[in-house]
């Protein structure tokens, strides 16, 4: 008996995909064999053919290889902000047979230190912005470090505004261990046959964690593959694509779609070093974008520009994305503006982007989507683990081409990480939702931030979809905060819309809960902010968010 969702499939897309049984370097060779002089990459009104772009990938990994020790499985550090660099090493340390380690570039020195040491790496390439919170681990782990300018890709005159790290010019570098980016090109060393096969490794994000520090998701080329194709394919992608990449690329929503993808499809990527919704307009009107992959909070940015109008966006063929769904009052505004539906999905660092989308012709709002191909999820009690039916509430686990393999050097966290059911293996999400009667999967919240008001259980994801529907409310984040009578109780953070600022006030946003949701889910408290704290990927920081209150309980 087929699955439900089949009913919903994309036309002419394959329940199961044949994969490449080769690296995911193939990909690129194979294209660039195809398009040679086709834009690979423009940045900032500069382009870089796909024949160049091979051949710096390729001479970058000779000079791994030969002059900075990297041998095959070895991981090497990728600590850098969206550039044609980053692509570019990503590539070569995968053509070198070694395993790239994607790093936020937010992060400061002593953080670094945990990546290098539990990794085992030697060797990091970093932006030259980067530098000094590298510099102090030559002492203490790392052996060599290569170090690039943006402003050396973003050569051709343009009237586009510049992030100022790209604009920087390139600084004098002499020093031990320490190596120039140009200058380890211009060595235009070739590298050995490449040994490294599906099965070795590719790639290992970390994991931001609920507790203790980040842990390794360790990817080999198969299953980065596995989203590579079976992800395009499902967005119907074309050697003839234009991508607007504005998600960070060490995230792998934007490694997989905005990377990967296009290039196995050969498409051409339009890439942002930071986020600017005017500059977003503007690369969408003059290269013709036609998709876009992003974050919930980026979208509502753009969409929320009051030079929108100015614009022509009508090129937009498809726009989706994920990390946190999409208000409805958001989707639909979108939907007026072009006619197109927001496409969410679903993923997780240790399925390398995702495990569900949503069918293109047949979206659902707030919805995950359907399992793509090869996947399958179920949703189980998460105390018992029994498999429970359509539409209750359980926790999400799945299984598919795209698991990953388990956590580097934690085999006791990889073990809990999965459960067997009728002989299956099955990755454990930490994440509650539930399936309706089509086969979509719906996300409730995450399993540790559920919050226990009088004994109800309260959802924030759920009320924060609620708030977006608030004409005032640009931005909410809900936490659990303290209270004397229900023992805990919601709390709502609020960034009101420029217009509404100093006009609304938190009784108004109380009093207009109470007419649109249960009296136990509604925000009992609001605190209004600027802005929320968010993460490079620009996902909403609710942990920071809940510390700080719960700090403030506590003094």
């Amino acid at each position: 008996m087929e699955p439900d969702h089949y009913r919903f499939w994309p036309p002419g897309l394959p329940h199961e995909m044949a994969l490449p049984e080769t690296s995911l370097y193939g990909n690129l060779a194979a294209t660039a064999a195809r398009y040679p002089e086709k834009t690979a990459v423009n940045y900032y009104d500069t382009p870089l053919s796909y024949a160049r772009f091979r051949q710096e990938v390729d001479a970058l990994a000779g000079f791994l290889q030969q002059r900075a020790g990297v041998k095959r499985g070895d991981r090497v550090l990728l600590f850098m902000q969206n550039s044609p660099q980053f692509m570019i090493a990503f590539y070569a340390i995968l053509r070198a047979d070694a395993m790239v380690v994607p790093v936020n570039p937010m992060n400061l020195t002593e953080e670094l230190r945990h990546y290098v040491s539990d990794s085992d790496a030697t060797v990091t390439i970093t932006g030259q912005e980067l530098l000094g919170l590298v510099r102090p681990l030559l002492e203490d782990g790392l052996r060599h470090i290569i170090v690039a300018a943006y402003s050396d890709y973003q050569t051709e005159p343009t009237d586009l505004k510049i992030p100022e790290v790209v604009a920087a010019p390139r600084l004098p570098l002499h020093e031990p261990g320490v190596t120039q980016w140009l200058d380890a090109l211009a060595e235009n060393l070739r590298p050995g046959v490449q040994l490294a096969g599906p099965d070795d490794l590719c790639v290992m994000p970390y994991t931001s964690g609920t507790t203790g520090k980040p842990k390794g998701c360790i990817h080999t080329h198969r299953t980065v593959m596995s989203t590579t194709v079976a992800g395009g394919a499902w967005v119907d992608m074309q050697p003839d694509s234009v991508i607007l990449c504005s998600m960070p690329l060490f995230h792998v929503t934007g490694m997989q779609c905005s990377m990967n993808q296009p290039i196995y499809f050969g498409g051409t990527i339009v890439l942002m070093t930071r986020w600017d919704r005017d500059t977003a307009g503007a690369l969408i009107q003059r290269h013709k974008i036609e998709g876009w992959t992003n974050i919930a909070t980026m979208a509502i940015d753009f969409l929320s520009n009051p030079n929108l109008a100015s614009y022509d966006i009508s090129s937009m063929k498809h726009i989706g994305g994920g990390g946190a769904a999409m208000p409805e009052a958001v989707a639909q505004r979108l939907h007026d503006l072009t006619g197109l539906t927001y496409i969410e999905g679903y993923g997780l660092s240790e399925t390398i982007a995702p495990t569900h989308i949503n069918p293109p012709q047949r979206a659902k709002k707030q919805c995950l989507g359907i399992p793509i191909c090869a996947t399958e999820s179920l949703v189980v009690n998460p105390d018992t683990l029994t498999v429970l039916g359509v539409r209750e509430t359980g926790e999400i686990v799945s299984r598919g081409p795209q698991i990953f393999l388990g956590y580097w050097k934690k085999p006791e966290a990889t073990a809990a990480s999965f459960i067997e059911i009728d002989g299956k293996s099955f990755f454990r999400t930490g994440d509650l939702g539930y399936r309706d009667e089509d086969g979509y999967f719906f996300i409730v919240d995450r399993l540790k931030r559920m919050i226990n008001a009088s004994g109800y259980k309260v959802w924030p994801a759920e009320v924060e979809a609620m708030l977006y529907h608030h004409a005032d409310v640009r931005e909410a984040c809900v936490i659990g905060t303290q209270d004397a009578r229900r023992g805990e109780t919601v709390k709502a953070v609020v960034v009101l819309k420029e217009a509404s600022r100093g006009k609304v006030a938190a009784d108004d946003i109380i009093a207009w809960s109470r007419n649109k949701m249960a009296a136990y889910k509604v925000p009992r408290v609001i605190e209004f902010v600027e802005a929320l704290p968010k993460s490079a990927t620009g996902k909403v920081q609710w942990r920071l968010l809940q510390e700080a209150e719960n700090k403030k309980i506590s003094t």
